[in-house]
């Protein structure tokens, strides 16, 4: 069997932790944040653990960090 190949997209825009839950940056940031609330630029800051739904995609692109 060969090795499973990770998604180069993946292993740059999601780091595990150590209990195996998925860090990832907060989405809606890159731009028109004229617009947004103080308050979700406050709340948008730094990262985020996704969902179990998402991590579980996202789990299945990186098969060696876990």
């Amino acid at each position: 069997m060969p090795k499973m190949k990770t998604k180069s997209g993946a292993k740059k825009r999601f780091k595990m932790t150590a209990n195996g839950h998925v860090k990832a940056g907060q989405a809606g940031k890159r731009h028109g944040m004229i617009k947004r609330s103080t308050k979700f630029i406050r709340d948008a800051r730094g990262t985020m653990v996704l969902c179990p739904a998402d991590a579980k995609i996202v789990k299945s692109y990186m098969p060696y960090n876990r």
